[in-house]
């Protein structure tokens, strides 16, 4: 990790450091926290981030409860000292809301999101950030059904309506390119790539893994099946 030794760092009179964690993957801001010496030294030892609860004085790791790990890849500090920030790959939720971020509200304002709202660090409407969003609801929805909920009922199902649902939404996608139907293509692969989705929630795999894989295949010649 990219971090000197705890002396060089100004913790405040009650010994403590702010710390921040933001995705490694897409940098989005997770949450803020703190640290003492003690919560930084089982960090750097276990390579999870441990933070100290204000309210409960005392060290706690990340996820200790819900499962929700950060696993940290590099720390840094600010040219102050006094401000950590972890770049952490984070396990489904950091907020205890279950939104991936804690900063998913806005002041109000015009132009204002509504509360639930994911910021633009996710990469804004139209990139991964997107199928990242509603992975998560996916995961969500896994974990803790809702009552009426689409994604609650094809997993209770089980894998066999999924990959049937994968299945129905892939011929259309064929037949909605075969009619040249540009709208009907764009609403198909999108339901497509939302049953795919699921079947990735199914297995726990995040849509970032997927991107991570095609990203490797850039400039790579593939040999013809």
């Amino acid at each position: 990790m990219l971090i000197t030794s705890a002396v060089d760092l100004r913790f405040d009179a009650n010994g403590l450091i702010p710390a921040i964690a933001q995705d490694a993957e897409n940098g989005q801001i997770l949450m803020h926290a703190y640290m003492n010496q003690e919560a930084l030294a089982r960090t750097l030892e276990t390579g999870l981030a441990h933070y100290y609860s204000r309210s409960r004085q005392r060290l706690w790791q990340k996820g200790e409860e819900s499962g929700n790990i950060q696993r940290v890849r590099v720390i840094l500090y600010d040219c102050d000292a006094d401000t950590l920030l972890l770049m952490v790959d984070q396990t489904v939720a950091a907020c205890h809301t279950g939104n991936r971020s804690c900063f998913y509200r806005r002041l109000a304002g015009e132009g204002d999101a509504e509360p639930g709202a994911w910021p633009p660090a996710w990469g804004g409407a139209d990139t991964l950030g997107v199928l990242e969003r509603i992975s998560q609801t996916i995961r969500e929805r896994k974990v803790a059904p809702l009552e009426g909920s689409y994604v609650a009922g094809l997993f209770a199902k089980g894998p066999n309506a999924i990959l049937k649902k994968i299945g129905e939404e892939a011929a259309e996608v064929v037949m909605a390119a075969k009619d040249r139907d540009r709208g009907a293509i764009v609403c198909e692969v999108a339901d497509l790539w939302f049953h795919s989705l699921v079947l990735l929630g199914l297995h726990d795999i995040e849509p970032r893994e997927v991107a991570r894989e095609l990203r490797n295949r850039i400039g790579k010649r593939r040999t013809p099946a």
